[in-house]
């Protein structure tokens, strides 16, 4: 699984989904945007080398060579978690300016799943077309958006149970996720 982490608020959600899906023992594949790791000192006081230490893979995100910029790599898709409106505006023109967007390009054309967990609020018509665009060439639209019937306790409980709803997008589902009527 590919996961990209870019420089919109909600880095813990990225975090959240590279540690789940350790723990069910799924390769990951990590590319992280330069605003990414200026968000993630800010909002998690972590560094960008302890979130790299969580994939199976690292790859910097200007590497255009690497092995996720191809699609004769074999993928269960890429969610990008959090998704910024930049990274979802080059996303959806084909502008591969850097290997987060080039890699999601070759999800789309590969028809692998492709899971954009947009942060920005409020939005606009043109956040708004850009979102259909994306949903109209296969991506899934996936705004980071609490769930209240699981009556979460913490902040923690809240991500973890929006990324593992986010993960079941990808058929990886969560032993504990609390589900509607259970």
């Amino acid at each position: 699984m590919i996961v990209a982490i870019t420089g919109a608020s909600g880095v813990c959600y990225g975090v959240r989904a590279l540690e789940l899906l350790a723990s069910v023992g799924i390769e990951t594949h990590l590319v992280m945007s330069k605003a990414a790791e200026r968000t993630l000192h800010e909002e998690m006081d972590l560094t960008s080398k302890a979130v790299k230490a969580l994939a199976t893979t690292v790859y910097p995100v200007q590497d255009i060579g690497a092995a996720i910029a191809s699609g004769s790599f074999l993928t269960m898709g890429m969610i990008v978690a959090p998704c910024s409106v930049k990274t979802m505006g080059e996303i959806a023109t084909g502008i591969t300016s850097s290997l987060v967007s080039r890699a999601a390009d070759v999800v789309l054309k590969e028809r692998r799943r492709l899971v954009l967990m947009v942060r920005e609020t409020p939005l606009h018509t043109g956040h708004l077309r850009t979102m259909t665009k994306l949903s109209e060439m296969g991506a899934i639209i996936a705004p980071p958006v609490p769930a209240f019937y699981a009556k979460p306790g913490s902040l923690d409980q809240m991500v973890t149970f929006t990324v593992g709803r986010t993960l079941d997008l990808f058929d990886v589902h969560l032993e504990g996720l609390p589900r509607w009527g259970e």
